[in-house]
Formats: C-alpha cells, sequence, structure tokens
C-alpha cells in the first residue's frame, strides 16, 4: 500500500513539475483551417500544407531588414526538399514600408531576391484589422500555445507539421539562426 501512494505522488510531482517547466500551452487549432489569397489573388489554402513545417513572415520591400529575403530564400532552397514552406505576407503597417501593389511587390522580391517561396497578397498584422490567420498567430486564446505581438516586419512564426505554432522569432533575428535551424532539423 505504501508503495502505490508513493507511486501515486512521485506520478502528480512529475506533471506538476512538468507543467510548471513547460512555458508553452498545448496546441488547441491548426493553421489548416486557413485559406488566404496569394501575391496573385489564387486562394491558398493551408490544409495543403499537412505534413509540412511552415515558417511564415511579415515582409515589406523598404525595410532595413529587407536583405533577409536573401537568407529567407536560402533557407526555403536548404529545406524544402525536407518538407518546409516559406509563406511571406506583406505588410504595411510598420513605418509605411510595403506601400506597393502586389504585383510591385511580387516583382521586387523575384527581381532583387529571386524569392520562390510562396508569398500572399498584402494584409495587416496586428490591430483590429489583423488578418484572421494572424489574429490566430499572436492569440494565445485561439492557437493554444502563446500570445505574441508582432513588433517589426520579418518577425517570423514556425508551424509544425500538424499545423500547431511551435514559437516565434523576433524580426532582428536571422531566418538562419540557430532557434529556426535547431527547429528545421529536429
Amino acid at each position: 500500500m505504501n508503495k502505490l501512494i508513493l507511486l501515486i505522488i512521485l506520478v502528480l510531482s512529475a506533471i506538476v513539475l512538468y507543467s510548471f517547466i513547460r512555458k508553452k500551452g498545448k496546441p488547441i487549432s491548426s493553421i489548416h483551417q486557413f485559406s488566404v489569397k496569394t501575391i496573385d489573388g489564387q486562394l491558398f489554402d493551408f490544409s495543403s500544407l499537412k505534413g509540412k513545417k511552415i515558417l511564415i513572415v511579415n515582409t515589406a520591400s523598404k525595410c532595413g531588414f529587407t536583405p533577409q529575403f536573401e537568407k529567407l530564400e536560402a533557407l526555403y532552397e536548404k529545406y524544402k526538399n525536407k518538407n518546409l514552406v516559406i509563406v511571406g505576407f506583406p505588410c504595411n503597417q510598420f513605418g509605411n514600408q510595403e506601400p506597393g501593389s502586389s504585383t510591385d511587390i511580387k516583382s521586387f522580391c523575384t527581381r532583387n531576391y529571386g524569392v520562390t517561396f510562396p508569398m500572399m497578397e498584402k494584409v495587416d498584422v496586428k490591430g483590429d484589422s489583423a488578418a484572421a490567420i494572424y489574429q490566430w498567430l499572436t492569440s494565445k486564446e485561439k492557437n493554444g500555445v502563446e500570445g505574441s505581438s508582432v513588433k517589426w516586419n520579418f518577425q517570423k512564426y514556425m508551424i509544425d507539421e500538424n499545423g500547431f505554432l511551435v514559437d516565434h522569432v523576433a524580426s532582428f533575428k536571422s531566418p538562419d539562426c540557430n532557434k529556426i535551424t535547431k527547429w528545421l532539423e529536429k
């Protein structure tokens, strides 16, 4: 009887300790529920990315972080055959650094950085007008993992193969930073 009580205490202690140590919550919904428009105006269904890791980035053509397009494209080329998809969402909410049309943005990204990863239509990523996908990315109540706010252009969100939010990386961190590359190598 004493061994059973001790076992129960140990199991409960381990559960409490695990809950205390784990800083993130448990995923409650998937990104696969969303559909958005591509930069060319076509419907893009995130359910088509089941089984792939997704890196979502809000982008801008006239930002100090714009050269990150080069490293994003290099990361995409390196890992696209290992089930990575990078998805760019142009946004003009930070310093009016993405004022162009979809045609302008696509041309800029292709001409200057050879971008081949999927780019979506320009969206808002914060505030009352934030796109539904960004409301999900930034709200713990919606994604079940963490709440965040998009601070600037080129903030990166990591989504696992099941469509669940894993973590995010600040704008100033390079797309090939340790946090992202370790996640990709898992």
